[in-house]
């Protein structure tokens, strides 16, 4: 038996002599279970709310975006559509052109995005899931859009308002300087026929229009498109369709993955998570100070007992040990008990939403077995060092 482990689960479940000690170690305790919960709590919100956040962007981008690297616009020819349609793991893909646009509305205006799609568009991004008010483009009408709601708000623009259209404003290409609204800039009129809402950028950023009429607007020839936008059957083959992909159509194009076409939302999250984590952490460090006070204080308490042990021969590395042991099983229980009470809790809300953001809407939380992992090392990590410090008090001054 390991003689330092047995005397020290003697030490941290017997009773000491001096209540104060008692009513210390306890303190010390709840400590490490309050700052336990904490930080498993705020690691599962955040990757509740990195969800939630990612969740927009499943629906407005595709696993993939094929773009031309010079240029804004190229040719889809039947070697680029024989190319996609045989490789191995594309589940569809579809054609779409982008271009900045100056939309108005009743002498309101604002600067946007088109974006003109297929019809199959919505098989590959979710948009139409957003919608909030009205509905999808209908491909049999030519003039009909799809404004997000910031765009909404802006030019302060409903939908069906067929005495007033949308009005949508393009340079023409190669018109350099304009000149003359007539001569050198493409105009028409759509009805807006739905609202999306996804997050604040992208309400405002883009009109969807039919891939047609963004053609006939830019002046763009037939097979004349911005991007393809592919979903792939296993997103964890992703990479392996794109190097088969940039094998068959060269160097010509560009590939971008949806993180890589979020970079900086993707950057801004783990770089929140990472604060979170290191500021409960600082958090749960000072929480374990009052380990290594109620070790100090049970080292004096125990002091006639550390002398009858290194008395019988237990050296002061021995001693040492007992109390390390003491400080790390103290953190473990506070630890197990912390841990198993957070995910209760993050079970609970996200089963039941016992935290609500608005009347409609639970704070979004994520149970992760990476959190629990962080979680369990960082308390034993912290917890083993606190014990250490306050072991390392015991010298022969303290036990002769």
């Amino acid at each position: 038996m390991n003689f330092p482990l047995y005397i020290a689960k003697r030490y941290l479940f017997s009773k000491s002599s001096n209540n104060t000690i008692n009513i210390i170690t306890i303190i010390a305790t709840i400590g490490v279970i309050i700052g336990t919960m904490a930080l498993f709590i705020v690691l599962s919100g955040f990757s509740g709310l990195k969800e939630f956040s990612l969740g927009f962007i499943q629906n407005s981008d595709p696993d993939f975006k094929i773009t031309p690297v010079k240029g804004k616009s190229f040719l889809f020819t039947s070697k680029i559509k024989q190319s996609i349609n045989e490789t191995a793991g594309v589940d569809q893909f579809t054609k779409v052109i982008e271009e900045r646009a100056f939309l108005e509305f009743k002498n309101k205006t604002h600067l946007a995005y088109i974006k003109g799609v297929e019809e199959n568009f919505n098989q590959i991004n979710n948009i139409d899931t957003a919608i909030v008010v009205g509905r999808w483009i209908n491909f049999e009408y030519s003039n009909h859009a799809v404004v997000g709601n910031g765009i909404s708000n802006t030019l302060s623009m409903g939908i069906n308002d067929y005495l007033e259209p949308l009005k949508i404003y393009v340079p023409k290409p190669g018109s350099g300087y304009v000149t003359s609204i007539k001569n050198d800039i493409s105009i028409t009129k759509v009805q807006p026929v739905g609202i999306f809402e996804l997050t604040e950028e992208l309400d405002r950023k883009f009109t969807f229009i039919s891939l047609d009429l963004a053609q006939q607007l830019l002046g763009y020839s037939e097979n004349q498109i911005s991007a393809i936008e592919v979903k792939v059957i296993d997103l964890d083959k992703r990479e392996a369709v794109i190097e088969t992909l940039i094998k068959k159509l060269g160097s010509a194009f560009k590939f971008e993955t949806r993180e890589q076409l979020n970079a900086l939302l993707y950057k801004m999250l783990n770089t929140e998570n990472l604060a979170s984590y290191l500021i409960f952490t600082l958090i749960l460090i000072i929480a374990l100070f009052n380990v290594i006070g109620a070790l100090i204080m049970m080292i004096f308490d125990k002091k006639s007992n550390l002398k009858t042990l290194y008395n019988l021969g237990t050296d002061i590395r021995e001693i040492r040990k007992i109390f390390t042991f003491q400080g790390f099983l103290l953190s473990f229980f506070g630890l197990l008990i912390g841990l198993a009470l957070a995910i209760i809790l993050v079970l609970l809300q996200k089963e039941f939403g016992l935290f609500m953001i608005t009347p409609h809407l639970a704070f979004p939380v994520a149970f992760k077995m990476s959190n629990v992992i962080t979680v369990f090392f960082t308390i034993l990590i912290l917890g083993f060092i606190a014990a250490k410090i306050a072991s390392s008090r015991i010298t022969k001054e303290v036990v002769e």
